[in-house]
């Protein structure tokens, strides 16, 4: 048996956090270790699956477990076992870790970054198996990275991968490491930028002199950080502009707008890595569907088009689309982060108007004031059905896009941002007949 497989065989392990994260690893490694559970919610247990393995604080507080296999949604700052934690920081591992150590010789790509993460997933692996490769995308992505049956010598792993997960990693790796952008985001977990960026990081440092490290070499927060602590990853510039030779055979108008526009840039030179043929990849860019509540466009005529983001969980996820189109109403609100921004300048060209709804309505009001036109609206139903009056009333000419992207998180209303979005199309569903 390889070094790394022994990691998690035989071995005293806790696995905090009870939902898809730790069920799945519990599943995973109770064959062949002895395992134990905790969650701060009691409504999260499954007592017929886990009541064998269910400890106690006080009994835990006594127990040497070998590792601590943490769920990434935990806050070890502000949960139960917060001091324990603490104490066994040099313990604590997550799902990646163990799917390393019994995949490591699987080729590994795997995508992080503020915006973007999943649609690149997605594409990567698409265009992969558009060339014939055993390519599967993972992680955050869809269902736990643990549950992947049947894996060869030849599978390719592409793997969206969060601050959060990343962070909490012990002995995760990856051949081709992508950091796609970087803006201000969880703040509230990481405590400031530096840390959030540095969590992003922990990928490059990880890697060895055979593996390759992907970015934008001229970003002045990345550049700032790297340059204080050396790669032994081989470094690949990504400039974020695509080539121009290939911008001409890209007919995929889901991936038209700036932040995809960018993100294609890692698209092809991973890919190129890879000894993808460039026909493949302009096949696999062409072919792609996108994600669901993605920048999805489920409404187009020559007069409107309505674009569902419920995704979009900050400002600077949003300000991306936003710039790519030029006569938007705009659906806005849910529950924000706190330390978001919302950074904008009008265009000489262009029309913006947004549509505040929720129950928050008083922080996007402060971000937005003196900045674009706004009203405000108790529900998204609402919201939506004044953008339709105003937009059958607009003198504009050209096209009007009607763009749901929250720039929040959904948990004030709905159980995810999947939720949400399938409200915000059952409600374009209902009315398009009235458009």
């Amino acid at each position: 048996m390889h070094e790394l497989n022994k990691i998690f065989f035989k071995k005293k392990i806790l696995i905090y956090g009870l939902g898809l994260t730790g069920t799945s690893s519990f599943d995973f490694l109770k064959k062949t270790n002895q395992v134990s559970v905790f969650d701060d919610n009691n409504k999260n247990i499954n007592f017929n699956k886990f009541k064998k393995y269910l400890l106690k604080k006080k009994l835990i507080i006594k127990t040497n477990f070998d590792y601590i296999l943490i769920s990434p949604g935990i806050n070890s700052k502000k949960c139960i076992l917060k001091k324990y934690l603490k104490k066994n920081k040099h313990k604590i591992c997550t799902d990646l870790d163990v799917f390393y150590s019994h995949n490591f010789k699987n080729t590994m790509i795997t995508v992080t970054g503020t915006n973007g993460k999943s649609t690149t997933v997605k594409l990567i692996s698409d265009i992969l198996k558009n060339s014939g490769k055993d390519a599967r995308s993972v992680g955050n992505i869809g269902k736990s990275i643990l549950k992947e049956k049947k894996v060869k010598k030849n599978t390719i792993f592409v793997i969206e991968a969060s601050s959060y997960q990343i962070e909490y990693s012990k002995f995760f790796k990856s051949k081709y490491s992508i950091l796609l952008n970087i803006n201000p985001d969880h703040i509230e977990r990481h405590g400031n930028f530096k840390n959030y960026l540095n969590a992003k990081l922990k990928l490059f440092y990880n890697q060895s002199k055979n593996d390759y490290a992907l970015y934008n070499i001229k970003n002045y927060y990345i550049k700032n950080i790297i340059q204080k602590k050396r790669l032994k990853s081989k470094v690949i510039n990504v400039d974020q502009k695509i080539n121009k030779k290939y911008i001409q055979y890209i007919k995929n108008n889901y991936l038209k707008n700036k932040n995809n526009l960018e993100n294609l840039s890692f698209v092809f030179k991973v890919c190129e890595k890879l000894r993808i043929r460039k026909q493949k990849i302009i096949e696999g860019i062409n072919k792609f569907q996108g994600l669901k509540y993605r920048h999805q466009l489920i409404y187009h005529t020559k007069k409107l088009s309505i674009i569902n983001d419920s995704k979009s969980t900050s400002f600077s996820s949003s300000i991306q689309i936003i710039n790519s189109y030029n006569n938007i109403f705009w659906l806005v609100g849910g529950q924000p982060k706190t330390s978001d921004k919302f950074f904008y300048k009008k265009g000489k060209n262009k029309f913006i108007k947004a549509y505040i709804f929720g129950k928050n309505k008083s922080f996007f009001k402060k971000q937005l004031k003196n900045k674009i036109e706004f009203q405000e609206f108790p529900t998204i139903k609402k919201a939506f059905f004044k953008a339709i009056k105003d937009i059958k009333n607009s003198k504009l000419i050209s096209t009007k896009t009607i763009l749901f992207s929250p720039s929040s998180a959904s948990f004030d209303e709905f159980k995810n941002f999947e939720d949400r979005g399938a409200h915000f199309n059952f409600l374009v569903e209902s009315f398009k007949n009235n458009i």
